[in-house]
């Protein structure tokens, strides 16, 4: 089934998401390549703590100040929560290193059907609503499938340091937000 046939859903996490998302994180694992999933091994009685705490974040309030405001978005593609993408709403000194403006990741039984490359690009229209005129991502330079994802929609590797690539995209007028 191709793109056009598809009907994928980008939304914002909501403290009334489901447990089917809860599911969807468990399925997802710890995270890897540098992506971390805090929810994973939470039981299922913790979630709704995890969906307040994160849509705080998502609002500015109680931030820690090493953090910064960051919006979760979980990914559906014909009805099925397939993975999920942190925005963040700037950057701080430790995100400009690793981190960057967006992290996603599409659980491993969805993977290679081009999820990673539309949660990225729907990704990047959630920043352009933001204002902001381009993102950082940060990546593992073994991680090949990323950098391909990552320089498909657009993004241009300005530095290669201590094994992390410092992709940015640049997010142009010409966007349907």
């Amino acid at each position: 089934m191709d793109e056009a046939e598809q009907k994928i859903e980008l939304r914002p996490l909501q403290l009334t998401d489901g447990y089917e998302l809860y599911e969807m994180l468990q399925a997802i694992g710890p995270g890897e390549n540098g992506f971390v999933n805090s929810a994973y091994g939470m039981r299922r009685g913790q979630f709704r703590s995890f969906l307040r705490q994160h849509w705080n974040i998502s609002q500015g309030i109680g931030l820690q100040p090493q953090y910064v405001q960051q919006t979760i978005y979980w990914l559906y593609v014909n009805g099925k929560a397939v993975g999920y993408g942190k925005l963040r709403h700037r950057l701080n000194e430790a995100l400009l290193e690793r981190g960057g403006h967006i992290g996603y990741v599409i659980r491993l039984d969805e993977r290679g059907k081009g999820y990673g490359t539309l949660i990225l690009r729907e990704l990047v229209r959630e920043a352009a609503r933001l204002g902001l005129t381009e993102v950082l991502l940060t990546v593992d330079k073994d991680n090949i499938r990323s950098r391909k994802v990552i320089e498909g929609n657009g993004g241009t590797l300005r530095e290669l340091k201590d094994g992390i690539c410092k992709y940015w995209i640049p997010i142009g007028s010409d966007l349907d937000v």
